[in-house]
């Protein structure tokens, strides 16, 4: 692993060597050229915007402001709907007179606004990690720039004249330039932030015209260097609002607690605009209400204005006595009124927005929220949908916020921009912690600590600072009275260049009442959190002795690529055992893949390289989700929200019927909830009960008596408990009964672990020819080839489960999974995929009732010897004991994916009956989710689809395992120890990409009409470290030893 580690940082060094290189002589000639081309100058990033401010509306009645429906407001007029849109793949092919009111646009195409004019059919969607689409030598753009140009007309409401006209788009992705009327009002280049440009003196009467051209690529670019998909155009709503010549135009709400952390101080200021500099003494009255959510005014001022410039500060401040506090857990919110009424004007202007009291604070080494320390449950969120790209929608969001409370999680890191404005309200509403991230990243030219050389950097030149403080800025200001955001993040993946110092240090005072973080600081001083990513546990714990004042708190941890989060339960044993770490921020939320079809009409989601193939890309690297791009949970989901619990129960006198509970929410008492409880022998509920009232307070443990004795034990067998705890009522987006947190605990052990064969008085025979030994037990016959030494027939009255041409043989390798291939596992380990085995000896005897098979193998290239023996019983059982034996000798040997065995049966065979961790595929380092019982499922539902193929589909800690027809004739697997077990509709080839990554996707996998069994006495863990080196954790590996695994396989009749 440190070879890997040493690998990446001399790959990193020399990538930033050439890039230096590179940019020192491919840019000097160009130097002359980028000054005369404004998309290539990073010291003109916009022109004619708008300074930035909070984000809110302008209504005439207290009740539409305070609900904040923009239908209500009869000064916000929407331009979202069709537009027209020509696209050109050049600039040279654009349309230069785009803005020219006598060019007719009649045989323009149509596109959707807001939208990515990818996803509507224009241009192709590109996916990078870090490399740039263009050379990295800042600012110069040196590939095609395809240009989108937008035109729509409008017509301003009569009841506007006298008013002031702003233009807003909320995002447009690319370097824009717009006109009204044939003039250029404004440029823009900052996607994700808005950009507001004052159009009155450009409107007429009646109709107007809007035209805006917008380029993909620009200087801006070497700063949106995320790794998502690279779309394009207005993707945010836009519209006209109208103020008064003299306005509301911004507001700074501070609503902290005192050091009693009982009342609030409320503090605000309000800055006023006048649109007519020349007018004369402008007064008034500003009015501040404070109303709880019962509508009661908690706290009241008025001031009077007078302006003689074009702006005044009022500011306000009180104390609310016995404040309801905001936090995850309890987002109570206040709502802030602001009433504008000039001397000489009838007509008022409110605006309202949700307040919420909250303190943040870091303390001896640990973040408090109203000053108690909190774990951050978080996930990494990009904005994406598989049909509309980075457009968001209320239902979208909504979505994503119902999911999130459905994990467990408590934090989201908007990554890596500011997200849509009603993300933030919808969080203040139902109570998620925001890490505010800037749009700021500047991957392609290196990252802290994997590059040393700063001269080409952005972040580290002078040319680019203002467009850096720029970008934060404006995050800041439009949000920056949210109280669900409780830091800010000065970007991802971008250098630490002086700059980032400085601001800093700017917000520190600006906004003291949140935290300050910056991934690309790691542990330099202008970080309040410590929050790098992808720490493993040893770098975790060392953190957690250091000695360091801040906490660490993982900006990205456990990537979830593919079929992944083994080893995320040791996470959190960690997180728990030392107080200044307080969780993370897991990479990440949903999978980016896009909706597409095929040729023969199969849904696919689409990843890098499926557009075209001569843009590089990553893969399905963007793929990276605890949810499938529908929204679907993925299989580790569950794992995530079993770990994020907040209501863990432990044994006190279990076979007594008590058990202690430990409340780990930090502000919530357990009377919101219920508890239900069940014994389960040997798999099968036997008795449950509930208790319904839970008095636990907020990180207190306390016994709780289920309500069963133990003469109500079962006397044999496996007894265990499940607990699950639910709401009673509905509460943040979850339904009433939605169970927010389970528990299994163990009152008696599986009893029957045991390979024996019984004894029944059947004589099982044997008979031998050139090719086969076939065992006839009763009804049974085990068909041997003597070529191979497999059994290649099982049969019950001639019933044949092994489907022709293949055999039951020792199974050693899995379909790499996208952890695998990041780790290059699937090439070090490849000798075991087709370990050549030489058949040495071949030996079939009668033993008493019995028949034993014996053969033996040597695996050459693995200095390995394979030792299969076989007994046969009379009643047709069959007892297998897989032996490797290694030569200890050997160093830097290959692991093993798996050790077990594999057969394929007719498709027939597709009903599964199993006792172990279910219902949702398991392995031994991601089953903390799912319990051991009894389930009965098909073999059709076991593949998930990832997006692309892989392993999948496996069960853990099972204790026996069926797999039959719908009559109930199959095969019963048990063993002395737990195993694990699958069995898929698919060979494994089907889902095995071989030495490299191939462009597939599960959607064009075919089922086969076969049934692949594999049962393994161990197979290797998942991981989730990282997804490009990190191996699973040392226990769930298999390395170079010697195995033993010992099964019995009963052919079973019909039930």
């Amino acid at each position: 692993m440190e070879t890997l580690t040493t690998l990446y940082l001399m790959i990193n060094r020399l990538f930033s060597t050439l890039l230096f290189l590179s940019c020192l002589f491919g840019g000097l000639s160009q130097t002359a050229k980028a000054q005369n081309n404004e998309w290539e100058n990073p010291a003109k990033y916009e022109w004619n915007k708008e300074k930035p401010h909070a984000d809110f509306r302008l209504y005439e009645r207290t009740d539409d402001a305070v609900n904040d429906n923009p239908q209500k407001s009869s000064w916000q007029y929407s331009l979202n709907g069709t537009w027209k849109f020509v696209y050109a793949p050049s600039i040279a092919e654009s349309i230069k007179d785009f803005y020219c009111t006598d060019l007719s646009d009649n045989d323009w195409d149509t596109i959707t606004v807001p939208s990515n004019w990818e996803i509507q059919g224009f241009g192709e969607p590109i996916i990078r990690n870090i490399q740039y689409v263009f050379s990295p030598n800042p600012p110069y753009i040196d590939v095609d720039n395809p240009v989108g140009t937008y035109r729509r007309t409008f017509t301003v409401p009569q009841n506007w004249q006298g008013r002031e006209v702003l233009l807003h788009f909320g995002s447009i992705s690319g370097y824009a330039r717009i006109y009204v009327n044939g003039q250029q009002v404004g440029m823009t280049k900052a996607s994700k932030t808005p950009a507001e440009f004052n159009v009155t003196n450009y409107l007429k009467k009646g109709e107007n015209l809007l035209a805006v051209q917008v380029y993909r690529w620009h200087d801006g670019s070497y700063m949106e260097d995320q790794d998502f998909w690279r779309l394009s155009g207005i993707e945010r709503d836009v519209f006209l609002t109208a103020y008064p010549q003299t306005t509301i135009w911004d507001f700074f709400l501070h609503a902290g607690l005192d050091d009693t952390y009982r009342h609030g101080q409320f503090r605000a200021t309000v800055d006023l605009r006048s649109f007519n500099a020349n007018a004369t003494l402008q007064k008034g009255t500003l009015t501040l209400e404070l109303k709880d959510a019962g509508g009661k005014t908690v706290l009241s001022a008025q001031k009077a204005y007078c302006i003689s410039d074009i702006s005044t500060t009022l500011t306000f401040e009180g104390t609310v006595r016995n404040v309801r506090k905001w936090s995850a857990e309890h987002p109570s919110l206040y709502d802030c009124i602001l009433t504008l009424r000039a001397n000489d004007d009838k007509q008022q202007t409110v605006v309202a927005h949700k307040v919420g009291f909250r303190r943040i604070e870091i303390k001896n080494t640990r973040l408090l929220v109203n000053g108690v320390p909190t774990y951050i449950k978080g996930v990494n969120r990009h904005e994406h949908n598989d049909s509309l790209g980075h457009t968001q929608t209320r239902e979208i969001i909504m979505n994503d916020l119902r999911l999130i409370k459905q994990l467990n999680m408590n934090a989201v890191r908007t990554s890596h921009y500011p997200n849509h404005p009603l993300f933030y309200q919808l969080c203040d509403q139902y109570g998620i912690y925001v890490v505010d991230e800037a749009n700021i990243e500047t991957h392609g030219m290196g990252s802290v600590p994997y590059f040393k050389d700063t001269i080409p950097h952005p972040a580290y030149r002078p040319e680019w600072y203002a467009a850096h403080v720029d970008r934060i800025t404006r995050m800041v200001e439009r949000d920056k009275n949210h109280p669900c955001i409780i830091g800010w993040s000065l970007g991802n993946e971008c250098g630490n260049g002086i700059v980032f110092h400085d601001e800093y240090k700017r917000l520190k005072k600006y906004d003291p009442g949140r935290f300050v973080q910056f991934e690309q600081a790691w542990e330099d001083w202008n970080t309040d959190i410590v929050c790098p990513m992808y720490a493993d546990l040893n770098w975790m714990e060392n953190f957690a002795k250091s000695g360091d004042s801040r906490p660490l708190i993982q900006c990205e941890y456990a990537h979830a690529m593919g079929n992944s989060l083994g080893g995320f339960k040791e996470y959190w044993d960690l997180i728990r055992k030392y107080p200044n770490l307080q969780g993370g921020f897991i990479w990440d939320f949903v999978d980016q893949g896009l909706r597409k079809y095929t040729a023969d009409g199969a849904m696919i989601y689409a990843y890098g390289g499926d557009y075209n193939r001569y843009d590089a890309s990553d893969k399905n690297f963007n793929c990276n989700g605890l949810i499938s791009p529908d929204r679907v949970p993925n299989p580790h989901m569950y794992e995530v929200r079993k770990m994020y619990q907040s209501i863990w129960t432990t044994p006190a006198a279990l076979r007594k019927g008590i058990v202690n509970v430990y409340n780990e929410n930090f502000f919530t008492d357990l009377s919101d909830y219920y508890l239900e409880w069940q014994l389960l022998q040997n798999g099968e509920p036997v008795r449950q009960g509930v208790v319904m009232d839970l008095q636990i307070a907020p990180q207190q443990t306390q016994s709780v008596v289920l309500g069963y004795k133990e003469t109500d034990l079962p006397a044999e067998g496996e007894i265990l408990l499940n607990v699950t705890y639910r709401l009673k009522q509905a509460r943040q987006l979850l339904p009433a009964g939605y169970a927010v947190a389970e528990e299994q605990l163990e009152i008696a052990p599986y009893p029957l672990f045991q390979v024996e064969l019984a004894e029944t008085g059947q004589k099982a025979s044997l008979y031998e020819d050139l090719v086969h030994a076939v065992v006839s037990a009763g009804e049974v016959q085990v068909t041997f080839g003597k070529w191979s030494g497999w059994i290649e027939g099982i049969s019950l009255n001639g019933y044949e489960m092994i489907e022709y041409g293949y055999a039951l043989r020792p199974n050693f390798w899995r379909a790499p999974t996208d952890n695998d291939f990041g780790a290059n596992l699937h090439r070090r380990f490849v000798d075991w995929k087709n370990p050549g085995l030489k058949l040495k000896s071949f030996k079939a005897e009668e033993q008493g009732n019995r028949v034993q098979v014996v053969t033996t193998y040597e695996l050459p290239r693995l200095a390995a010897v394979l030792t299969m023996t076989y007994l046969i019983g009379g009643n047709g059982e069959i007892r297998i004991s897989e032996q490797l034996a290694v030569d200890k000798e050997k160093k830097d040997m290959p692991h093993l994916f798996r050790f077990g065995m594999q057969l394929v049966m007719p498709g027939r065979f597709d009903r599964i009956d199993y006792y172990g961790r279910g219902p949702v595929e398991n392995y031994d380092d991601r089953n903390e989710s799912q319990r051991l019982g009894r389930y009965r499922q098909l073999v059709k539902d076991q593949y998930y689809p990832y997006i692309r193929p892989q392993e999948s589909g496996t069960k853990s800690d099972i204790r026996w395992w069926k797999l039959t027809d719908i009559d109930g004739r199959g095969l019963a697997i048990r063993s002395d120890v737990p195993f694990s077990a699958s069995a898929l509709n698919y060979l494994p080839e089907d889902l095995d990409d071989g030495w490299d990554k191939d462009q597939r996707h599960s959607g064009e996998l075919k089922p086969r009409g076969l049934t692949t069994l594999s049962f393994d006495l161990k197979q290797m863990g998942l991981g989730c470290i990282n997804s490009w080196g990190a191996w699973p954790l040392q226990p769930y590996l298999l390395p170079y030893q010697d195995y033993t695994f010992q099964v019995v396989i009963t052919p079973i009749r019909k039930y």
